[in-house]
């Protein structure tokens, strides 16, 4: 998935600007850190990164994306670019040695030379200390980029050396364009954008034909729900097949609570926030009390909390179901 920064600046604004603006006085750092949870875009800006500094027909900040160099860069063919992985559950000391290896080598293309180094935090003691060394004496034009969830848990003597780069939970308005930008309905991406702050996830969700039958089965239980005293056949012939496991099941359960505070939200005359925007008919014609729909909202978690304790899942749901009819 091809971004640009003008893209990238809108799912994260602060970290981008920071990086840009280096980029545009060509005061590029000898090491960062990109750090902030999965999915949020860390590894798509190392990779920007490594195209601005090598790109050969870069318009101000932005690289062209079809130069030689941008093309290999994609490809993961880039002498001047190495990237280093977990070998497993670590990095490990070899693989830093082996990085030292490649750009200490004589005839590579170009002067500037960038690494970038995925779940930094899983380096053994070891390979962090030989990162260290490195860090200190890279030789030429070396750039560092490490990507980590978890940088608490890095060395101390690593993360001084590094300039850090937050990267925040991506702003819902902005998860939901980035994914209909990659082919994404309006009404799915809504949907995935409350359910995950992850990009990549999300994305799963959107193209999942499983996914999309779930959204269904929620609104034809919520309408089960209210109209009549059909919703525990339903969920015996239908819900329960479909969110067979437990994670589905919270899945679910979650889709549930995002359509009930649509209800809510539809009483209040608060349309902006509704997600089902699609079902706003439906919201709208069933008579619920607020006090019905926080009793329902309180039911639905206390439901996921018990699934979370190792609760019978289809027990659970089928209770929940009752309590939501009697209610």
């Amino acid at each position: 998935m091809i971004q640009t920064w003008e893209q990238l600046v809108q799912m994260q604004p602060i970290a981008v600007k920071m990086l840009t603006n280096s980029i545009r006085k060509e005061r590029i750092s000898h090491a960062y850190l990109l750090e902030g949870p999965k999915g949020t875009g860390k590894a798509a800006v190392a990779v920007q990164l490594a195209k601005s500094m090598l790109c050969t027909s870069r318009a101000g900040i932005e690289p062209c994306q079809h130069c030689s160099n941008c093309r290999r860069i994609d490809s993961g063919n880039h002498p001047n670019v190495y990237m280093v992985k977990p070998d497993g559950l670590s990095i490990k000391k070899q693989q830093i040695q082996e990085l030292q290896g490649e750009f200490s080598k004589t005839g590579v293309e170009a002067s500037s030379k960038i690494y970038i180094i995925e779940h930094a935090d899983r380096m053994t003691t070891t390979a962090a200390n030989t990162l260290l060394k490195f860090l200190e004496e890279p030789g030429g034009q070396t750039t560092a980029v490490l990507l980590t969830e978890h940088s608490h848990q890095m060395l101390n003597t690593i993360l001084s050396r590094c300039q850090t780069l937050t990267f925040r939970p991506l702003p819902k308005d902005a998860l939901v364009q980035q994914l209909q930008g990659e082919g994404a309905g309006l009404h799915m991406a809504a949907l995935a954008a409350q359910l995950t702050n992850n990009l990549e996830q999300a994305l799963a969700y959107c193209h999942e034909e499983w996914f999309a039958q779930a959204r269904d089965l929620v609104i034809k239980l919520y309408e089960a729900l209210g109209k009549d005293k059909s919703a525990l056949f339903f969920v015996q012939e239908k819900w329960v097949k479909h969110f067979a496991e437990k994670e589905q099941m919270q899945l679910g359960l979650d889709m549930l609570l995002i359509l009930y505070k649509d209800v809510l939200y539809a009483q209040l005359e608060e349309n902006q926030n509704i997600v089902f925007q699609d079902q706003l008919p439906i919201l709208q014609s069933l008579s619920y009390s607020q006090r019905q729909i926080l009793s329902v909202l309180s039911n639905i978690l206390e439901a996921k909390n018990r699934i979370q304790a190792n609760a019978n899942v289809t027990l659970t749901f089928e209770q929940l179901v009752l309590r939501l009819q009697e209610g």
